[in-house]
């Protein structure tokens, strides 16, 4: 088959989470024998028109320049172009703004597939004008895709039961962690398993402000560790929140992975606070370290951890997950989660699953 994939900030992975499934995916098809392009913004660092046997397309992207609508013309000329070269298959990963083009190309034989991600229109960072358009990216996906994936349950049933369509279910992955790595950093003055851990953009979406609130109520003598970019107005408001909490400690976003798996592997417990996403990569990367987990309580990640986790729906609730830490129950959830890493989330089974839809299709 001809596949393009579209939609993400390109390979190799220097960005998030549909750039890892656009790394992984695309090597996996390509072991399989497939024709497979990737679209890489211009901007993208690495300079090569193939990796790992994938072809990749470099498309205009001038974010300094267009600023909000970069992406709007990045996807436009992308998805102009895996049309032309009548592709099998175009995957879009994430329907924004991508899927306000999909009337405008002659497709011929490309078959268009969209994996919807998250509810973005949810996400309280945008305001009004953003949210409505959002959500009309999102219909559009759903009216005019040959095929939609969810990367979670809670999505697909979000999906049915707003538009009465169905969707594919095919989740995101991780592999199990082997190593964590180098010790953790000596200027960070941590100790393992003495210090609790939270790696998210600070948004309200994410609950920081609920976790830290808890943490304080706990009294806990074991300090906590934010990791996320700190150069938002949100980030400002909880640095100032917190000022004179001498055991919370801020950290501008870490994006070395090896690091960042040193810190999850070797905290007392982790705070998951995500309630509008999909499958959020950063958990299961969490779960493949067999660290103990504490979650927002909300479908998506009920969906995906299971019994295997404390969870969380206030304040209230996070003291009491840090007051009432059992070594016994951790073990248990730890055993649990590194299991579903294995036999779920796990790329191989992953990319079958793409394949199969992708055939069933054209």
């Amino acid at each position: 088959m001809k596949i393009a994939i579209l939609g993400s900030r390109g390979i190799p992975n220097n960005y998030g989470g549909f750039e890892e499934c656009a790394a992984r995916l695309s090597v996996n098809l390509v072991r399989g024998g497939h024709d497979v392009t990737v679209y890489n913004p211009d901007t993208h660092p690495y300079e090569g028109n193939e990796w790992k046997g994938v072809k990749i397309k470099k498309i205009f992207f001038k974010e300094n320049i267009f600023r909000f609508f970069a992406v709007f013309i990045f996807d436009f000329l992308s998805l102009k172009d895996a049309v032309k070269d009548q592709n099998d298959i175009i995957l879009e990963l994430g329907y924004s703004p991508a899927s306000l083009f999909y009337k405008f190309v002659r497709r011929g034989r490309s078959k268009i597939v969209t994996n919807m991600d998250g509810l973005e229109w949810k996400r309280d960072k945008w305001g009004y004008l953003t949210r409505k358009l959002l959500k009309h990216c999102e219909k559009n996906a759903v009216r005019r895709s040959d095929a939609l994936i969810s990367d979670n349950i809670g999505i697909q049933d979000h999906l049915y039961s707003e538009y009465n369509v169905n969707s594919c279910f095919i989740p995101y992955g991780a592999e199990k962690l082997t190593s964590p790595g180098d010790p953790i950093p000596g200027n960070l003055n941590l100790k393992k398993g003495e210090y609790f851990l939270s790696v998210a953009r600070l948004e309200p979406e994410n609950n920081i402000e609920m976790i830290l609130d808890g943490y304080k109520r706990s009294e806990s003598n074991y300090p906590f560790v934010v990791v996320g970019p700190l150069n938002t107005s949100y980030a400002g408001f909880l640095m100032k929140k917190y000022r004179n909490e001498k055991k919370i400690k801020f950290m501008n976003g870490i994006y070395d992975k090896r690091v960042l798996d040193n810190l999850r592997c070797h905290c007392r417990l982790y705070f998951h606070g995500h309630s509008v996403g999909g499958t959020n990569p950063s958990l299961l990367e969490v779960m493949s370290c067999g660290t103990p987990i504490a979650a927002h309580d909300n479908i998506f990640n009920r969906s995906v951890l299971g019994d295997a986790a404390y969870f969380f729906k206030s304040s209230e609730d996070v003291s009491l997950n840090i007051i009432n830490k059992d070594v016994e129950v951790c073990n248990k959830f730890s055993d649990m989660n590194i299991k579903k890493v294995k036999n779920v989330y796990n790329w191989s089974k992953i990319t079958d699953s793409y394949l199969k839809l992708f055939l069933e299709i054209t």
